[in-house]
């Protein structure tokens, strides 16, 4: 069977553009290959749930664009297929006079941006959240937290009931395109498609060199680590809590989350990762070192983050290095708070000259499309980002 198109990866991303696939041509031939027995498996169902506003990006950027009506048509989506979602807003805090004048310059780019942002003082925090302390804050009422996995999975249920195909437990090895099709080869099965999308996250890379693309890029994986406190403190805060961000630095720093179930974690942090896809303390893939060790510009971002990388890796090693970074802001957090969780895996896309994307990525030939970089909050603007490339595949933009 020819199919007219063929989406590899079954994340939030894949899906989202299968589904709009099919909302722009009803009756499509289409089918989404995943590698594993379960979709959202890796960075779609790691990240903290959070439904973002938007206050940190570029006005006018199109992540600013993307991740707006993403919070909206994520809600939306939640609403209509009775997936549990929560707006509990987010706090930004300051600590110091330092992240005092960082948050004032994230004050003037939120109005910018079009997003209602309430400012606080000292005072005004405390009454809004009593076990957080600062030295002022920015509170952004539309923050909302969600269950990513159970919005693939709705989506999922879409995709069927439009016709579309999902095929579980196929690793693809080989891809060919040729003159009026591109073949995609998993195990022993053999599909051809008109059109292919791949969205691989973690293995996007690989994806383009498979398929014969040269790229000057590589996936560098990124740990995540985070902790998960106990059930006496779910009642801690009221709302997310987070540290003003140092614009120097690609992550948004260890901050407190309230879970869609109820719990609350902390952080994440941001450290080397030995494995793409090992998220157990202390996974090691000989392989994925070999290969980012081998590339010139892994040892550039290396040199280039090196003070901040060292400090990361040392909180990860060091528990109460860890917990400082939390009580700057919530001094009653102690040692024993800090409970295990499963950590998280962060696919970030380095250029040759050892340059971190912080943009989309997107590697195409006449018949396919390879989503390399999408950029966080990638879960929260997924469904526009999945209208933008089922938009670009098609040539209908």
């Amino acid at each position: 069977m020819l199919y007219d198109y063929c989406i590899i990866g079954g994340g939030i991303v894949g899906l989202a553009t299968a589904m709009k696939l099919l909302e722009i041509h009803p009756g499509a031939r289409l089918i989404v290959i995943e590698k594993e027995d379960s979709l959202g498996k890796h960075q779609t169902g790691h990240n903290s749930g959070v439904i973002h506003a938007g206050i940190y990006y570029e006005p006018g950027s199109l992540k600013a664009d993307l991740c707006q009506r993403g919070a909206i048509a994520t809600k939306q989506f939640c609403t209509q297929h009775a997936i549990p979602f929560e707006t509990c807003g987010k706090l930004l805090v300051a600590t110091n006079g330092i992240e005092l004048k960082r948050m004032d310059d994230l004050f003037l780019r939120s109005q910018k941006n079009g997003i209602k942002v309430e400012k606080l003082n000292k005072a005004d925090m405390l009454l809004r959240e009593p076990n957080i302390i600062g030295v002022g804050g920015l509170f952004v009422a539309e923050t909302g937290i969600v269950d990513y996995k159970k919005i693939c999975e709705a989506m999922a249920v879409l995709i069927r009931a439009s016709g579309g195909v999902i095929e579980m437990s196929l690793a693809v090895t080989a891809i060919a395109e040729n003159d009026d099709s591109v073949t995609i080869h998993a195990s022993e099965r053999r599909w051809q498609s008109s059109k292919l999308v791949v969205c691989a996250g973690l293995q996007s890379d690989r994806m383009a060199r498979l398929s014969g693309i040269k790229t000057e890029h590589q996936i560098v994986p990124f740990r995540g680590e985070y902790f998960q406190l106990p059930r006496s403190k779910n009642d801690i805060v009221k709302h997310l809590i987070y540290p003003i961000p140092d614009p120097d630095l690609p992550f948004l720093g260890v901050h407190l989350t309230r879970m869609i179930d109820g719990s609350v974690t902390v952080g994440p942090n941001a450290v080397l990762g030995f494995a793409r896809e090992g998220y157990p303390k202390c996974s090691f893939n000989v392989a994925d070192i070999i290969e980012y060790a081998l590339f010139p510009g892994f040892w550039k971002t290396l040199s280039q983050n090196m003070k901040s990388g060292l400090m990361e890796m040392r909180n990860s090693i060091f528990k109460r290095g860890y917990l400082a970074q939390c009580r700057k802001y919530c001094p009653s957090l102690q040692m024993a708070d800090l409970l295990p969780f499963e950590a998280g895996i962060r696919a970030q896309a380095v250029m040759n000259d050892g340059t971190l994307i912080h943009d989309f990525l997107f590697l195409e030939t006449p018949r396919m499309l390879h989503v390399c970089n999408a950029p966080s909050p990638a879960a929260t603007s997924a469904i526009p980002i999945g209208e933008m490339i089922a938009r670009k595949i098609t040539g209908s933009q």
